[in-house]
Order: structure tokens, then sequence, then C-alpha cells
């Protein structure tokens, strides 16, 4: 099976600058794309100055915009049906399997697996596979398109759009779920549950504060993964009361949404501004950095006294393992090599160093993929379903975030500093919060607070829903098992609710003195002439959903 992959990802590796993406790349830019770009100077021209006006004329003007972002609601509507059609679809294939062994049984056969499939079960849990959903209806995007245009725009279209992010995403939560990483993760994290005597609550609170916190060096995906395997071996294995269950995943979401503001490269919404307002690591740890620690060790605390009593009860199901009378999550497990440790921590150093430059990355990993072939016996088997899946469900929230532009960018151009934290935070839910950032980093003229104010909202609103932040998906990926038929999008945001309030309480209330100058335009970045906060630019060009670099 690994070879068999090894050869698919070679297969990727060497198209990467064929002659036929060559070609397509010169495809001419959609007609969609090209008057996002000319509505601003269209509606100082008209004098349409009301956000209702302005986006009536923009609907007008490109009825495709209106119909991509209709179908984009449809899909985020669909993810709240998710949980039901999937118990329908359980429905249907336990009387689809009652049926058939029936006619076996009238027949003197004995039913095997493949006359188990059922087709109409099959294709109702694919539509109740979260994972699956935005891609399904990137295909209702591609009928639409194609009904407005050509096959021409639609190619230039896909073409253009950075799937960096969800190749990165595959890659490294495929890298930081080996055995070896996860031993050397868990390792790193028992030198804080010893504190606590390596009990459930000490462990529970070291994956969910320092966990995070990590993510501002190995990537948010990353810690993403790494916590929720860990919570998936150590606790939600135990069978904790559902309330436990969706709390401790809300709570999660929130933590690596604000854990990756430390440095300037980890967290998805911060990295797709660095460069154009010159935030570097020191300015996101000494003005964010601070609040996102404060606020990840206060909220993580809260629920643990309020969880206290379940972890104690855990404790007494997990057993004794150390002789000192009291539960604890100790486990000896075959020991790793050092040098096999340290070949995956490079490996993955390497694929977040390149992980802006695809065909760095994904020769690395197929690099890797021949190391773990050699050193078998150190390893769990691969499995790159989940990997595959989340990175399909970023690829199609990039497509359908790309048409999102005409209606987000007069929005945030037209907030004051609360009003644009609030509107920060609540888009960020519906939409990508990278997204969010990238297109006020289009906004020129806007003032140092409003810039902290988008940034502060986008990550505070990280772990509100599932769609609300890139690693999310990894989380739920690998927790969704343990929630039945499935996460529900509105218990989800009801755990992650009070770690929000608290994030938002400590990004705007906190004193900090230091902004205007943390967000000095940069030369030759931002515009240097006086220019109305509420004034906004072209459209960006969905091929920049990603920074550009050099």
């Amino acid at each position: 099976m690994t070879k068999r992959f090894l050869l698919l990802l070679a297969t990727l590796f060497l198209t990467f600058h064929s002659p036929v993406r060559a070609a397509e790349s010169h495809l001419a830019e959609p007609a969609f794309v090209t008057e996002m770009s000319h509505f601003n100077e269209l509606e100082k021209a008209k004098g349409l100055d009301s956000i209702g006006e302005r986006l009536a004329f923009r609907a007008k003007e490109q009825p495709f915009l209106l119909v991509a972002t209709i179908i984009f609601l449809l899909a985020i509507v669909h993810t709240f049906f998710a949980i039901p059609i999937t118990k329908r679809a359980h429905h249907v294939q336990h009387e689809h399997d009652a049926k058939i062994r029936r006619l076996k049984a009238a027949e003197g056969e004995a039913a095997v697996a493949g006359d188990m499939v059922s087709f109409k079960a099959t294709a109702l849990h694919f539509l109740g596979e979260v994972e699956a959903i935005f891609g399904i209806w990137v295909l209702v995007l591609i009928v639409a398109m194609f009904g407005y245009y050509d096959l021409n725009t639609v190619k230039a279209y896909f073409m253009g759009v950075n799937y960096t992010e969800p190749l990165f995403v595959i890659i490294i939560m495929a890298l930081a779920s080996t055995r070896p990483i996860l031993r050397f993760a868990e390792s790193c994290l028992s030198g804080f549950a010893r504190i606590g005597k390596q009990t459930p609550a000490a462990w529970w609170l070291s994956i969910m504060i320092v966990a995070p916190l990590l993510g501002s060096f190995i990537t948010e995906p990353g810690a993403m993964t790494i916590a929720a395997m860990l919570l998936a071996k150590k606790f939600y294995s135990l069978k904790p009361s559902p309330k436990f269950a969706y709390a401790t995943l809300g709570l999660l979401f929130v933590n690596i949404s604000v854990g990756g503001v430390l440095t300037n490269f980890a967290a998805p919404p911060v990295l797709m501004v660095a460069q154009k307002w010159g935030l570097t690591t020191f300015e996101m740890l000494l003005h964010y950095g601070d609040k996102a620690v404060f606020s990840i060790v206060v909220s993580s605390t809260i629920y643990y006294l309020f969880f206290r009593k379940e972890l104690g009860q855990m404790a007494s199901r997990a057993g004794d393992h150390d002789g000192d009378g009291k539960g604890d999550l100790i486990v000896k497990e075959r020991r790793v090599p050092p040098f096999v440790i340290i070949t995956h921590l490079a490996f993955m150093a390497w694929t977040v160093a390149f992980s802006h430059y695809p065909p760095l990355f994904i020769g690395g990993f197929l690099f890797f993929l021949a190391f773990s072939q050699a050193t078998a016996h150190h390893q769990h088997d691969i499995n790159l379903r989940g990997p595959i899946l989340v990175g399909f469900f970023l690829g199609g929230l990039v497509i359908h975030g790309g048409l999102q532009g005409w209606w987000l960018a007069p929005i945030i151009s037209s907030l004051k500093e609360w009003p644009l934290f609030i509107g920060s935070t609540i888009l960020t839910s519906f939409n990508d919060n990278a997204a969010i950032t990238f297109l006020a980093s289009q906004v020129e003229g806007l003032s140092p607070h409003l810039k902290y104010a988008v940034l502060a909202g986008a990550v505070t609103g990280g772990g509100l829903t599932v769609i609300a932040n890139a690693p999310n998906p990894a989380g739920q990926a690998l927790l969704g098992r343990f929630f039945g038929d499935g996460v529900s999008p509105g218990k989800l945001m009801l755990g992650a609710l009070i770690p929000t309030i608290l994030v938002a309480t400590c990004m705007m209330f906190f004193p900090d003195r230091g902004i205007d100058k943390m967000f000095e335009p940069v030369e030759g970045m931002e515009a240097t002439h006086e220019t109305s906060a509420t004034a906004e630019p072209p459209t960006p060009e969905v091929k920049n959903l990603q920074p550009e670099h050099p």
C-alpha cells in the first residue's frame, strides 16, 4: 500500500512543472475575477456608499458571484445535517444487511462481505462525511460556473487557486501521526504531567496547555495532530461523558487557534499578513503571545475545575501503574531509537521550513516514505486516509473561499475597531480565518488598531466551527469516531464559547501601548499616502489566497 502511495506522490511531484500545467497557467483570467478588481472604482463613480447598495450593485454586475456564495452557504448548512444523514446511512445499511441475510438463508447460503455492500447506504455515508461536504459542493460550483461561462473559465479559475495549504496539511499530519513523533511528543509532555504524578488531570492539562503552544513552532496542524492523537489515546478511549468530550474538543480548537500566535509563521491567519504588515516573531510574541498564553492557561484551568470530578473518575478507570495508590496514565511502550526520532524531527523541520514550496516539502515526504520503510519495525502503518480527507476538505474550502471576497471586503473595510473585531470573529466561523486576514491585508489605509482588531478577531473565532481554522478538520478527523455518528456543530460551538469569550476579553482589554509601532507601514509594502480607513482596494485575485514568497 505504501509503495502505491509513493508512486502516486511521485507522479504528482513530477507534474508540478509539467508542460500541461505551464500551458494551463496561461489561460485568460476569469471574467468574474477581472471585474471584481473594478468594483470599487465603479461604486465611487456611481456614488454608492452603503454596504447594501454596494453588495446589490456587485451582485447585479456579476450574478455568478452571488450564485457562488449561495452554493457556499448551502455547503455550510449541509455540515449541520451531516449527523442526521450519517444516522440515515447506518439505518439503510442495517436494513440492507438484514434483507441480504434473509435471502441468503432462504437459498441455504452464507452471506459474504461483498453481498453487504449497499450503494444507497454508501452514498448517504459519503454525503454525511464532513470532510467531503465542501468537495461535494465544488461539483455544484463547477456546474454553475460552466453554465455561466465555459470550460476554459472553469479551468482558469481552478488552476489559479493556491492549494499549498491543503497539501502541506496532508503531509504535516502524516508526519505528526507517526510513532516516533508521537513517542517524542508524549515524552516531552510527560515531563509536565509528572508534576501531577501523571494522573489524567495532569495529562489533560499538559495536552491542553503545552501542545497548543508548541503550535507556534511546529505549526498549528502539527500541534493539532499530536494533541488530538494523545487525547484519543489517553482520554477519549476511556469513554468520557458527551459534555466532557465536546468541551475538550471545543477548548482544543480555541487553544490551537490562539496558540500559534507566538511566532509569525505558524498560524495561517498570521502568515497571511506577516509580510504585508511587517510582523516579526518578537512583535507577535510581545503583543499577541502574552495574551494567548494567559487565555490558554486560564481557559484550561476553568474547564479543569469544572470537570475535575470526572477526571478523578477517569483515574480510577485508568488504573494504578506505578504503585502509588492513585490512577495514572503511565504506559510502557517499546522504545524508539534516538536516530529514528531525530530523523523524523528533521523531516518535520524540513516540511515546516519549506511549507510554502510544494515541490520541496512533497519531495521531502517521498524521502520520508522511503526512510519509514527502512525502519518499519519502529513505525506504525502510515494511514493516509485521514490526512487526505482533511486535505480534500481544505481544498474545497479554498475553492469556495476564493469567491467570497466580493462581499467580505466591503464589510471588513467599513467597520471600526470594535465592530471589526466582532465581525472578524463571527465571519471567521463561516469562512477560514486566513481568508479574513488576507482580505484585510488588501485594504489600504487601515489604522494600526484596525489591523490589530481584525487579526485578533480571526484567531479568537478560530475554534467556534470546524471550518474556522485550517487545523480544525484534522482534529475532527482524528477524534470524530468518539462522537457516535459525528461531531455536532452546535455542541462544538457551545464547547468553544467560554474560551472564545475569554480570548476576546484578553485580546481587547489587556493594555497594550505598542500597537501603533507594531503596525507601522512597511516600506514598499503599503501605500505611503494618506487614505481613508474605510477605503476599499481592488478585490484580490483568487490565485493570491496565499502570500507571495520569493
